[in-house]
């Protein structure tokens, strides 16, 4: 269901596809090509041969909660120097010429279901752990080092599969496909033209690819939709929201032009909350149910970590950049409207956009188009009028441990809990001073 969400949805008529997971019913990897309304399989690995098992390890190692927080270890990899224990890792984790994974499996327990996902071995080579709140060396490093392999085996999958398929296009799919940093890499380093992930890449995205499954590769309906508009959840009118701003007894005001009176608030310095149209699909807020700010603020990462989403320090910040102006700040990728793709920062604009540059120089960017996010667009567009730099930094909309806002009272209520200088909600203005 993973390779049939993402290749039937995606603008190719042929590709090479990758699907990478933690397991499945069993199978964790998936190299095949999709041409038309079929799909062919060339290539299968099954639990508990897992690039995401080992990921989902290495992050409970760093005092993560496993298959849940691996965008942490993600975030702390560039911390640390991947060559402390490149080899170590590299000699656990290996892909045969026909593009099976092999695990040494020694250092794992994870295949047993039990309460840890490393063995003893696990912990005499990496050291111990991390318990507390402080991170030692061997924990960056080893999300360095884990991060770093995954990414070489990404690659070796992707020659594999170039060389197989002869595509010029290939699918990324599964969970470990939210792995941002190794889509960049492959974007940059495969020789594929381009790449298509969904924006519902994980298991969230499984239903719709058992749909599609069945509606084109069984039914043998042409394919027709393909899937560039992320905004399919529920959406709530400004009488909807009106009714609930009275029944709270909520001082606002309602906005003909909601984005310039935004922009003007974004380019004084104020963190926003962002409440627009129809919902995001995915893990990722992509401009409907987002927290923005100036990224060209020092101090706006902090803030917002510390005093908004009550999580680590360290942890970065996504740009949204225009389409037309993204070539500006950013070394092109292509587009990326489901902020699933990491690229650099050009060097001369890192200190113009210090609060979404991470710390080895990259940013996990948002491409936004007019056609497809209109309202938002014109945002990112009207202040870059104001502060010279058309891009915002871009955060879900919620505080750490819960989910995304899906309703205007979800909105209010987080909006409240949390340092937010105001809160756009479809076209009212809501401030707390």
């Amino acid at each position: 269901s993973h390779a049939a969400g993402s290749f039937l949805v995606s603008p190719y008529e042929s590709a090479a596809i990758l699907s990478l997971d933690g397991s499945g019913e069993w199978a964790t990897s998936f190299l095949g090509k999709g041409e038309g309304n079929a799909i062919t399989c060339y290539q299968q690995s099954f639990f508990p041969m897992s690039l995401g098992s080992i990921y989902e390890a290495a992050t409970e190692f760093c005092g993560f909660k496993p298959n849940y927080d691996e965008g942490k270890t993600m975030g702390l990899a560039p911390f640390g120097d991947p060559k402390v224990y490149q080899k170590a890792v590299s000699d656990i984790v290996k892909v045969d010429e026909e593009g099976s994974i092999k695990i040494d499996l020694s250092y794992f327990s994870y295949q047993f279901w039990g309460y840890q996902r490393c063995s003893q071995k696990f912990y005499g080579t990496f050291g111990n752990p991390r318990k507390g709140e402080k991170f030692d060396d061997n924990h960056v490093n080893v999300a360095a080092a884990f991060q770093h392999v995954l990414e070489e085996r990404a690659l070796e999958l992707c020659a594999i599969l170039r060389k197989k398929t002869q595509s010029r296009y290939l699918i990324i799919s599964g969970g470990v496909a939210l792995n941002s940093v190794m889509n960049g890499r492959i974007v940059r380093e495969s020789g594929f033209e381009d790449i298509y992930v969904m924006p519902a890449a994980g298991d969230n995205g499984t239903a719709i690819g058992a749909a599609y499954y069945v509606y084109h590769v069984l039914h043998g309906h042409a394919r027709a939709n393909v899937h560039d508009d992320p905004y399919l959840g529920t959406a709530y009118s400004d009488t909807e929201i009106g009714k609930l701003i009275r029944e709270c007894k909520l001082t606002a005001i309602k906005h003909d032009d909601i984005a310039t009176e935004a922009a003007r608030l974004l380019a004084e310095g104020n963190i926003l909350g962002w409440f627009q149209g129809r919902m995001e699909i995915g893990p990722r807020a992509l401009g409907n149910r987002s927290i923005l700010a100036n990224p060209t603020l020092p101090h706006m990462r902090d803030k917002i970590n510390a005093e908004v989403k009550h999580r680590e320090a360290y942890r970065p910040f996504a740009p949204s950049a225009t389409v037309e102006e993204q070539n500006r700040y950013f070394d092109s990728i292509g587009e990326s409207p489901f902020m699933l793709k990491v690229c650099p920062v050009k060097m001369e604009m890192r200190n113009v956009l210090p609060a979404i540059t991470h710390v080895d120089g990259s940013a996990r960017l948002q491409t936004v188009s007019k056609s497809i996010n209109p309202v938002y667009h014109d945002l990112i567009r009207k202040v870059g009028e104001k502060t010279g730099v058309p891009v915002l930094l871009n955060t879900s909309f919620n505080i750490q441990g819960e989910p995304i806002v899906e309703s205007p009272t979800n909105a209010i209520r987080c909006f409240f809990s949390t340092g937010l200088d105001a809160l756009a909600l479809g076209s009212y203005l809501i401030k707390k001073s």
